[in-house]
């Protein structure tokens, strides 16, 4: 399906960081503040993979999985610009996550890249969470160590910074604090 562009991508503000760090938890606030939220589709995935026993998965198929989350990536962002009007919306991870995690995983990047990120932009504004080695936990979908989680933020703010980004760090606090930070940004 293709989707006209409306070019109001200067609404569309990315949180990323290495996993673990609250980036859902501070989604799920903002979403409760009455802005709309593009959730992280990789977690997603790896739902859908492990129910029908599938291969994409990071521990299984790692280009599989980096092919997977690459369109998810493009048809939330697709379906989220031709179905708003002007409204800020804050995407749990972008499209250059998915970059990264192929450069992180030597998977090979489409040679498409320099059209992909200039289709599909965000507000050159990015937020990013650092590593909280206070909040990190594994789970069944996330099975990085702690050591992969700060590698994973560094490389993340490398790519950002890369493709033109301003990235912002966002500061250790409550969930309430750090929406309130982004907000304060964003004004």
């Amino acid at each position: 399906m293709k989707y006209q562009k409306k070019n109001q991508y200067q609404n569309f503000y990315v949180i990323t960081g290495g996993p673990g760090v609250g980036k859902t938890s501070v989604i799920d606030e903002l979403s409760q503040c009455g802005y709309s939220i593009a959730i992280e589709d990789a977690r997603r995935i790896i739902r859908e993979q492990i129910v029908i026993q599938g291969d994409g998965l990071p521990w299984r198929n790692k280009s599989l999985y980096a092919q997977l989350m690459l369109e998810a990536s493009i048809e939330t962002y697709q379906r989220i610009n031709a179905d708003l009007q002007s409204e800020k919306v804050f995407f749990d991870r972008g499209i250059l996550d998915t970059l990264c995690y192929m450069n992180m995983e030597q998977i090979p990047i489409p040679s498409e890249v320099d059209k992909l990120i200039s289709d599909y932009p965000y507000n050159r504004r990015v937020f990013i969470l650092p590593p909280w080695e206070e909040i990190y936990k594994t789970d069944n979908e996330r099975k990085q160590s702690w050591d992969e989680a700060i590698h994973t933020f560094d490389m993340m703010k490398q790519t950002y910074l890369h493709y033109g980004y301003e990235v912002i760090e966002v500061p250790k606090n409550s969930i309430k604090d750090r929406c309130q930070f982004i907000l304060s940004q964003i004004q």
